[in-house]
């Protein structure tokens, strides 16, 4: 069962705890993650979605019969690729009870056929050699021991079968990341208390202390970030073949961070359908660029690794 509003206690033990701190957060955000992220259901996530699966798998080897994903949050990986024809059947997942039940609901909203389960990536809840494809999407890095997880993918893959994980923070990516957000967060916030933009653009002051604690207990559960090279070594490590790994997002994320945080700290009734578009083909037209430049500039770069590999035959 969710938990949005935990006890000081818990809370408190939060800090010293990664898992209990990972269920306190998402169970938290998981009425109000696909606001935050901007996540729908529609033609732009499919596209979304597909397109960074098969940016490091492929368009080969699909559609699998079954599909599970790790660390589900509220679906938006899983669901849209299933949307995109890559598997017909999902099992979403998460430590969090409430991203359970969300990816549960927005599934059944979809007509699609979706299980849901409470499970730790350390210690998955299903059968060896039971399923096609592992997805997860921003999941490896809330995870303790990355390299356990991956052994436990390879456990639950039938032969052959594949694993994905996309949306996965760099080292050199999460340092730009988070000093662009800050700035932007300090600068949206000082322009909206003034006089003549108070009313009409700033957020309540009790909706900026909640995206500051949340903010804050963001600092626990985010606990990797990545050297691509070193993460596909710990794949190998853990048993995979066919191992192979990719970064995106270098301009694009230098647009990306401060139109989301800029997002988090006003007044969200000023912005329409007109912003959405503007910060999402401004997105796409990055993104070009950026796979240009990844033909020449170091992987470690740019902000996001996508990881795939197979369990051997």
């Amino acid at each position: 069962m969710a938990n949005p509003k935990p006890t000081a206690a818990e809370v408190e033990r939060a800090w010293t705890d990664v898992k209990l701190a990972n269920v306190l957060y998402h169970d938290w955000e998981a009425t109000t993650y696909d606001e935050k992220w901007s996540i729908s259901y529609d033609q732009r996530c499919i596209d979304y979605a597909r397109d960074r699966f098969t940016a490091v798998a492929g368009n080969t080897g699909w559609p699998y019969a079954e599909a599970l994903e790790l660390g589900s949050g509220t679906g938006f990986f899983l669901l849209n690729l299933m949307q995109a024809g890559v598997a017909a059947k999902g099992l979403v997942t998460d430590l969090s009870p409430g991203m359970v039940e969300a990816a549960v609901r927005n599934g059944a909203a979809l007509g699609l056929d979706v299980d849901g389960r409470v499970a730790d990536a350390e210690s998955i809840p299903y059968d060896d050699e039971s399923v096609d494809l592992v997805v997860g999407h921003a999941v490896l890095h809330h995870i303790p021991d990355v390299e356990l997880a991956l052994r436990e993918v390879l456990r639950v893959l039938k032969p052959g079968g594949r694993f994905v994980f996309a949306g996965e923070p760099t080292t050199v990516g999460d340092w730009y990341a988070r000093h662009l957000g800050r700035l932007t967060w300090k600068a949206a916030t000082t322009v909206t208390r003034l006089a003549p933009l108070r009313e009409r653009w700033a957020r309540p002051e009790e909706e900026l202390a909640e995206s500051s604690r949340a903010a804050a207990l963001e600092s626990v559960v985010d606990i990797h970030t990545f050297d691509p090279r070193a993460l596909a070594a710990t794949a190998l490590r853990a048993g995979a073949v066919d191992v192979h790994a990719v970064t995106e997002e270098l301009t694009a994320a230098f647009l990306g961070w401060p139109v989301r945080t800029f997002e988090a700290a006003v007044n969200p009734q000023r912005l329409g359908l007109g912003w959405a578009m503007f910060a999402y083909r401004s997105w796409q037209r990055l993104s070009a660029v950026d796979r240009v430049l990844a033909r020449a500039l170091p992987q470690q770069l740019f902000y996001n690794v996508l990881l795939t590999g197979t369990r051997p035959e």
